[in-house]
Parts: C-alpha cells; structure tokens; sequence
C-alpha cells in the first residue's frame, strides 16, 4: 500500500480501469488511459496475482485526456464517477471495447463478428452531466451526504454532484440527515422531487415530496410520474426507473424493433418491473395477444397492474425470476411464449433460468442487460441451449462512469 512506480498502460478493463503490468503483476489502475505513461500509487494488494493503483502523476498523456468537471473526481476522492478524466467519445469507445471484450472472453465469440466487431455505444441526448434523475447519496455518522470512495465504506462530503440534475442534488446535498444511513431522491416528468430516508441497515424510514406546487411531508407510499414510450407511468417515488431521463425512451425502442412482436402472439415480460417493455409490446400483440409480465415486487407489481389497466392483452405476476418458478409458470401458459423480454438485475438472469427459457423455442429472446460481463455469461448459456447473438446495441446511459446499457437479440441457431 503507498508504493510509486511507473508504468505503461494497456488495455481498458471491466469495471472503470486500465490493466499495466509491472514486475510480472497485473496493475488495475484507475484514473488512467490506454496507452498513458504514468506514476501510479497502489491501493490495494492483497493477492499475489495482481493489485490496484491509482493514477496520481500523468506523464505522456492520451489525447482523449480532458479536465475533470468535477473538483470531487480523482485519485483518493469521490469513487461515483469513473471517466471524469476522457472525453464523452472516448468514454463511449472504452465502453464498447469492454463489452467486446466480455463476449469474445466470457461468451466465447469471434472478435471477428460483426454483431461483437461493430458495436458501437450509442449517445443519449442531455450530455455528460446533469442526467441522473435517481441517485443514492449516503450520509456519515455526523449527518453530513455525499458518496463513497472507491472501495471503501468512508464517505466524502459533497455540495454538489455534477451527474445528478440539481434538484436532486440540492434536495439532498444542502442539508444534514442525522441518524440516517443514506438517501435515495428522485426527480420525476413533474418535476417533483421525491427524497426517502433510510436508515443503516437500507431500511426507508419516511418519504418527503416536493412538487412545485409545495411541499408534501412524509408520504411513505408517494407516487413519481414518468413518460416513456408514447405513455405515462407511475411508479414509487424513489423506486426503479431508468435514471437516464433519455433511457426509458431509447430501450423501449430498441426491444421494440429487436421483439418485432406480431398480432395474437404470447410475449414473456420478465422482471417487469412497473410494466415498461410489457406495455410497450402489447399493442403490436394486438388484442387476440397476451402479454404476461412477471414482477418479485409487490410494489412494483401493483404498479404494473395500474399501467397496463388499459391493455386487456397484458396480465401481472407477481413471482421470483428463478428456474423452478419459469417451470411453474410455462406449465400454465397456454403453449410456450413467441418473444421473451427480460431485463435482469445487475448480476444477471443466470444459467439455469437462461437454459429455462432457451428451452421455450422462443423464436426471440430480448435481453436487457446494465452489466456486460453478466450478459456475456448468459449468452454462454444461450448459446449451449441452441441460441445465438443476432443483434446487440449499446447506449451511454451512465455517462462519466464505466457502466453501460445493452439490448441484445438472441434467436435460435438453425444451423
């Protein structure tokens, strides 16, 4: 831990860093660009294999190279953001090189695909900062917010974040929490601003709503309006949403061309959340269609049952996404689904319930993944099953930092 030295950078690597090598070690250095020539400050070594570092003097520096925005970004500050440092273009090609990286070495594609060679990661309006509409700040034990830093559980006070739009920035970061563990704030289409405190064990303990007609104290059930797709929403206030003010729009677009659902197929809405891919695809299923969309959590199932009220076609499960639960639920569908959607958590639907709904014969499977390396393991498995990567699309929705959104098309392999 301290140790100076000087290194070469390679490649990009998952996760918002660059690989080095320096006396047979692997080096993940942050703060770095490939091809840089730096002086690093290791932060971590704890495996014989490799350690973390930081890049903390720049020597020959990449052109991508830019001034941090941010005065909270940089070696030992604020662990939020992992691009402060590169131009928007540059952070949009690194991204795609790691998930070409992810398939071709977890997935086991050709380099030489065009689906994995040609993938570019896609600009969404707004710029690089002032788009996150939903942020967690925590809150140390004097009351004060901010974030963490890298790997670490100590928070650094902020008076601002540059990445998240400033109602709720200012919402949160312009006043003390005491006895809270973190605050979750949300900035819906209204432009009300809904902050929810927990405590340390990420238990909400109360809701507070500011809607610019005034301020509505402690609503534990409060309700944050959302457009996307053509139609309104409603979700909880700081509940799942797409923290992009522009993602919402863009994915729906996107699993709607890749779906290509037609009238009176069966379409599989998996992780459905407030309903958004299911009521975006249940008017191409027309009304001799079904739309099933199958959500684990109770507020967001009643969510969904409010949204797609409308949509006769479309029906909400409450369940687990899991391979025991799929059986079940196949067992009851009259037949086996045309489309799948399924948009996962950040670790990925898994290879059981990939093989699961492999097994469907699903003649499209549209997957929605925030995390590649995820992505690539379940294509593996995908692909085990008879499946093949068709399409696959990548969109900037986390700028200046490392993570990404894909939507990729899996169809089975008639060869």
């Amino acid at each position: 831990m301290g140790r100076e030295f000087e290194v070469t950078v390679g490649p990009v690597a998952h996760g918002g860093h660059c690989v080095a090598r320096h006396e047979g070690r692997v080096v993940f250095v942050r703060h770095t660009l490939p091809g840089e020539r730096v002086v690093v400050r290791v932060t971590e070594d704890r495996q014989p294999g490799f350690c973390r570092a930081d890049a903390v003097q720049v020597l020959d520096a990449s052109p991508a190279r830019v001034p941090r925005p941010c005065p909270y970004s940089g070696p030992g500050r604020c662990g939020g953001c992992d691009w402060q440092h590169a131009d928007p273009a540059e952070q949009r090609r690194l991204k795609a090189e790691v998930v070409r990286e992810q398939l071709v070495r977890l997935a086991g594609l050709a380099a030489a695909d065009p689906v994995v060679r040609d993938l570019a990661v896609e600009e969404l309006p707004g710029g690089p900062l002032r788009w996150r509409s939903r942020a967690r700040f925590a809150v140390d034990r004097s009351g004060t917010p901010g974030l963490r830093r890298y790997r670490s559980h100590e928070v650094v006070p902020l008076e601002d974040c540059l990445i998240t739009v400033e109602p709720a920035a200012q919402a949160v970061l312009g006043r003390r929490w005491p006895g809270a563990g973190a605050v979750d704030v949300s900035v819906d289409s209204t432009g009300a601003v809904t902050t929810t405190r927990l405590d340390r064990r990420g238990r909400p303990t109360s809701s507070r709503v500011l809607r610019p007609g005034g301020d509505l104290p402690e609503e534990p059930s409060a309700r944050a309006e959302r457009h996307a797709g053509g139609r309104d929403w409603e979700v909880e206030g700081t509940g799942f949403w797409q923290v992009h003010p522009a993602a919402a729009d863009a994915l729906v677009d996107a699993v709607t061309a890749f779906a290509a659902v037609r009238p009176g197929e069966t379409v599989l809405d998996l992780y459905a959340g407030a309903g958004l891919f299911g009521g975006a695809l249940a008017p191409a299923a027309g009304p001799t269609g079904r739309v099933l969309c199958v959500e684990a959590d109770p507020a967001g199932c009643a969510a969904a049952e409010a949204n797609l009220a409308d949509l006769p076609q479309a029906e909400v499960w409450q369940g687990e996404v899991d391979a025991e639960g799929l059986a079940g639920l196949l067992d009851e569908l009259d037949g086996a689904p045309d489309v799948v959607v399924l948009d996962p958590p950040r670790a990925g639907a898994g290879a059981a319930v990939s093989r699961v709904l492999a097994g469907t014969g699903a003649r499209a499977v549209v997957y929605v993944a925030c995390d590649p390396a995820s992505l690539a393991r379940d294509v593996a498995a995908f692909a085990g099953a008879g499946y093949r990567l068709a399409a696959l699309r990548g969109f900037d929705a986390f700028p200046m930092t490392a993570h990404v959104e894909c939507v990729a098309l899996l169809v089975r392999d008639s060869s």
